[in-house]
């Protein structure tokens, strides 16, 4: 009931902060931040549908297919999330004054709501379903393509579009702004300042293999087992090694406390990781004379 009651009320605030952020700074200053956000920006703008709706619509042939390729459980938080954000950004509307000012601090400042209200349901393990949501279902098929690539695609098109649909390029170039800011914001909410940082586990239990297999199929990280013997007892043992990302620390701990109340863990800061879904390591690129060379010799 706790970890429900806070899926909720992070939902909630999410939603009214995406709410304020929308009717306040975008849509009145003809920013398309990207995304179904910017698509149904647009569709307002020359057509005046409710901006609300038309991102739930959008929404709905995606949910139905992240259930069938995901699981209706991992995808109701999303489901939630989609429709109370649609909902709260059409029924809060006539209630949010339009902020008509700086251009710039417009930018800025719809980046930073926009991006503290996505990065909330983020840390919930849910998305606020659009491009994110694409973007996951489209990693799943295509693991050598990033998710951060494939949504910097998408958010690249719609502002492409938006320039168009507006005829101002100085629009386009505030969208531009607006997205950077969110994406981090979020990136400094879920992973620090750096995306190569994160939290080193180190996890004593007599049930080390059930939660290693938990680690690895619900927060789909690698784990290693180092060996071990307690001083005390001069019993051997095993230890699980586990680097995270800080998003997923609170899913860690709910792991371990469900699978064995009496485990000994270790926490400690991690500032740079290196390796897959981490930063990458150092370029071993070769360079044009390594090329020539190894062409020569064929």
């Amino acid at each position: 009931m706790k970890e429900l009651s806070l899926d909720v009320l992070f939902i909630i605030v999410s939603s009214v902060l995406t709410a304020i952020g929308i009717n306040m700074f975008t849509a009145p200053n003809d920013i398309a931040p990207g995304g179904f956000t910017g698509i149904a920006t647009i569709l307002n703008y020359l057509y005046g549908l409710p901006i609300g709706a038309v991102i739930f619509i959008m929404n709905v042939p995606f949910v139905i297919w992240a259930i069938m390729e995901i699981g209706y459980k991992l995808v109701l938080k999303t489901f939630f999330s989609v429709l109370t954000s649609s909902l709260l950004t059409d029924l809060l509307a006539p209630f949010i004054t339009p902020y008509k000012g700086d251009m710039i601090l417009v930018s800025i400042s719809a980046g930073v709501i926009l991006g503290v209200g996505f990065a909330l349901v983020f840390t919930r393990e849910a998305t606020s379903g659009g491009t994110d949501l694409i973007a996951k279902l489209l990693n799943n098929r295509i693991k050598f393509i990033s998710m951060g690539k494939l949504l910097l695609a998408i958010d690249c098109l719609v502002v492409v579009i938006a320039a168009f649909v507006y005829k101002n390029i100085e629009n386009a170039l505030y969208a531009c702004i607006t997205v950077f800011v969110c994406s981090k914001i979020i990136d400094s909410m879920l992973m620090g300042t750096d995306i190569g940082n994160g939290k080193l586990f180190f996890i004593m239990s007599e049930k080390n293999d059930v939660i290693a297999q938990r680690i690895i199929s619900e927060l789909d990280r690698g784990v290693t087992f180092l060996d071990s013997m307690g001083a005390y007892t001069m019993k051997e043992g095993k230890t699980i090694l586990c680097a995270v990302r800080k998003y997923q620390i609170h899913k860690m701990h709910r792991i371990i406390k469900e699978t064995d109340k009496k485990a000994f863990i270790i926490a400690t800061d991690a500032n740079e990781i290196m390796g897959e879904s981490f930063k990458p390591h150092f370029s071993d690129d070769k360079t044009l004379k390594d090329i020539i060379e190894k062409v020569k010799g064929k």
